[in-house]
């Protein structure tokens, strides 16, 4: 474990630090109150073990400075346990109502010492488990579960914050609706199996082409989402006028390079993407202009023939 003690003694650190580092464990050292909060924010230890009496800040007020951290995080949670050479029963009410979890003597037994570390290195795995997991979960619930791009709820919440910060420093915004052509007929067709795997295989040049915007420096932060059925939306905060038509033009030149086969689409034997776009600069309005404009966009891609690009005057 990394372990995080804060003690002002010098002697109690020279023997606990000997006694922790025999366990195997990695041991941070703070002087105060005030430094162990600082520590605890940048290092992220696994157990906190706090002295009480201490000046500058004391380790009640320390611990309920790291409770407030934590509560910023979430599923934050890190055992902190007090030393102190008083173990009176005011002093545990106290310690508990501070966020402490657990009171142990200065001067405890190595057997003692030894189990409790074993506890907590436990209580770290699981936690580390824990936090792998939930971490899935957020991904999960940020993706869209057939083509694994941001999903729409994911999507709003991100545009809502992007577009405010473009307003806010006068920066530029761009959006672009996507939509297969004609992929009723294709299901219609080929079936919903075969249409679940054209989605994925368009979602998946979306996001590339996006990503490589993004790696080639045409525009930083953009990211594709499933807008809905075939429909998909790419957000694109802090773009110029040329970089959007760019990355328009190379997803529905991508999306047509892949070749699948689409017997019902019209003049095209593939399967192809029409684009509309809508470029603010600065942004300014409400988002759903931002939204309508792009969709007016599309319409007139859908109505120009398909397999194209048009967007909106900046």
């Amino acid at each position: 474990m990394k372990i995080l003690l804060v003690e002002d003694s010098t002697a109690v650190v020279l023997v606990m630090t000997r006694r922790l580092s025999s366990f195997g464990h990695d041991v941070l050292l703070a002087k105060n109150g005030r430094e162990a909060v600082d520590m605890f924010r940048d290092c992220a230890p696994d157990l906190v073990l706090m002295d009480i009496e201490m000046p500058v800040m004391n380790g009640f007020e320390a611990a309920s400075r790291i409770r407030a951290v934590e509560a910023t995080q979430q599923w934050a949670w890190t055992p902190i346990i007090f030393l102190t050479a008083s173990d009176t029963v005011e002093n545990l009410i106290t310690a508990i109502e501070a966020g402490g979890d657990d009171f142990m003597s200065k001067t405890v037994p190595e057997p003692v010492l030894q189990a409790k570390m074993k506890a907590m290195a436990r209580i770290a795995t699981l936690r580390q488990r824990l936090s792998v997991a939930n971490h899935k979960l957020e991904e999960l619930a940020c993706s869209d579960g057939l083509t694994g791009l941001c999903n729409r709820r994911s999507m709003d919440e991100r545009v809502d914050v992007a577009f405010a910060h473009a307003s806010m420093l006068g920066g530029a915004f761009g959006l672009l609706m996507l939509d297969i052509d004609n992929f009723k007929k294709y299901n219609d067709h080929y079936g919903h199996q075969q249409g679940d795997d054209c989605l994925r295989k368009v979602a998946a040049t979306i996001g590339a082409t996006v990503e490589a915007a993004n790696t080639g420096g045409l525009t930083t932060g953009a990211l594709a989402a499933r807008y809905g059925g075939e429909e998909f939306a790419v957000v694109l905060p802090g773009v110029s006028d040329a970089a959007l038509q760019e990355v328009a033009h190379s997803i529905v030149q991508a999306v047509r390079q892949l070749g699948i086969a689409h017997e019902k689409n019209g003049h095209w034997p593939v399967v192809t993407i029409s684009v509309g776009g809508a470029r603010r600069s600065p942004a300014v309005g409400e988002v759903g202009d931002i939204f309508r404009a792009a969709d007016a966009q599309l319409y007139r891609a859908k109505e120009g023939g398909r397999n194209r690009a048009e967007i909106a005057p900046a």
